[in-house]
């Protein structure tokens, strides 16, 4: 048995599945394998044959550097509103691991992925999986054994060697392409398109809701031989009216769309990406027109642009690269103008922080900057300092936490004012745990 694999499973310790805690089995996991990420098909793939995961229902899956999690929530609430058994598989999560994992639109219980972790430790022998290559197999075992109709997969990271790509889709989609992870994907546009066009299969539909798609991506679609349906091109949308909008494709149209529930202008793009994957699995998943209304309105991602009630308005926005922070300063364009917006904000080291506050730097009037107590969280001196060199330090203050921050803020705030929390899940996180606790 391999060094890494020698460390006592939770079962190996507590004796009994029954005895062992979810919070257990996460601690296991984390220290399974030497590395948090380790980009690779061949330890997943084997734990999956040895598994006999080999799921019979259509599989959709969706990678891009934005815009994936709101697109696989939409697929998610359209075809839960059609009547079918969906599993959804997503990450990273904000409060609770079960929110990766949701079975029939509920998240997976602590017992089942117990079970489904149990199961994996049980067949994978002396492989040694990072924390999400397990995660992934364990949602898989999940929907295979609760008999979904479908289930719709987010990459974790790129596309070619993340551990969802170990399973074949009958559809794939690529939201968006932007710099982003950098130090795994590449430091191009180009490299990074070719890393997530990996999800791509021969003869089967390939989704590109990237209107500015690298040259890559159709390059690998065609060396494949994937059928590449590229938004502008193929398919697209049209804002026809106040709340309405129409989608358009070689196949027809869909006209008086609502407006997706999740907030955005953007979110159009992300709601016609969605409907292009539909679209070319109606033979096998066919949903109505109603189906997709119901779905536009009731699909929800926490944490992306989330407004909680009440005043002054606390906006929640995860936005962690230059892409996603141009949307977010967009978004509060749109909304109307009063009092002061004060940001909570904290970074991970490994991102680009000044392309994100200069995105940002026109938006906020007052920024409240902690550190993200984490391996790779930035301290909050490092992220003053970016702010100094943006000129922005006389705008800013600093904080022992992001919990901290919050509470400033909304100890600072008057009624018309908006706090915003951005820069990172943990950050947002963070502030959501204050926020629920009363602080």
């Amino acid at each position: 048995m391999s060094s890494e694999s020698a460390v006592l499973s939770p079962l190996s310790t507590q004796g009994s599945e029954l005895n062992t805690t979810l919070s257990d089995w996460l601690g296991y996991l984390e220290q399974l394998h030497p590395k948090t990420i380790d980009l690779s098909l061949e330890r997943v793939a084997e734990a999956r044959q040895r598994l006999d995961l080999a799921p019979g229902f259509p599989i959709l899956t969706v990678a891009g550097t934005n815009g994936k999690g709101s697109t696989c929530a939409m697929l998610e609430a359209i075809l839960l509103a059609a009547g079918y058994r969906v599993g959804l598989y997503t990450s990273p999560h904000l409060l609770r691991y079960n929110e990766r994992v949701r079975i029939d639109g509920m998240e997976a219980t602590d017992e089942a992925l117990c079970q489904a972790f149990a199961a994996v430790e049980q067949a994978r022998g002396d492989t040694a999986l990072t924390y999400f290559e397990f995660g992934t197999l364990a949602a898989m075992w999940l929907f295979v054994q609760s008999g979904v109709d479908t289930a719709i997969l987010e990459v974790g990271l790129g596309g070619r060697l993340d551990a969802v790509n170990a399973f074949d889709p009958v559809c794939a989609a690529i939201t968006s392409v932007d710099l982003d992870h950098m130090d795994y994907l590449g430091d191009s546009r180009e490299q990074i398109g070719f890393e997530k066009a990996g999800i791509f299969r021969t003869d089967r539909p390939a989704i590109c809701g990237e209107p500015d798609m690298p040259q890559s991506v159709a390059s690998h679609a065609a060396e494949i031989g994937a059928n590449l349906l590229w938004i502008g091109r193929d398919f697209g949308y049209d804002s026809v009216e106040s709340h309405q909008w129409r989608f358009w494709s070689g196949s027809g149209q869909r006209v008086v769309l609502p407006y997706p529930a999740l907030r955005g202008s953007y979110q159009l793009g992300n709601a016609a990406v969605c409907l292009a994957v539909l679209e070319q699995v109606r033979a096998r998943l066919p949903v109505a027109h109603d189906d997709i209304r119901r779905g536009l309105l009731t699909a929800t991602v926490a944490g992306r642009f989330q407004v909680l009630p009440g005043r002054p308005q606390r906006i929640f926005d995860v936005a962690h690269n230059p892409h996603a922070a141009k949307a977010l300063a967009a978004n509060l364009r749109a909304m109307p103008p009063a009092g002061k917006i004060i940001a909570v904000f904290a970074m991970l080291r490994d991102k680009d922080i000044s392309g994100v506050v200069r995105a940002m730097k026109d938006s906020v009037d007052l920024w409240l900057i902690a550190g993200i107590d984490q391996a790779r969280g930035a301290s909050a001196d490092e992220v003053l300092g970016v702010l100094a060199r943006e000129g922005l330090a006389e705008r800013a203050e600093a904080f022992a936490s992001v919990a901290d921050a919050y509470r400033h803020a909304c100890d600072k705030a008057a009624e018309d004012d908006k706090i915003l929390v951005f820069g990172s899940f943990h950050t947002v996180a963070e502030a959501m745990t204050s926020a629920k606790a009363g602080g």
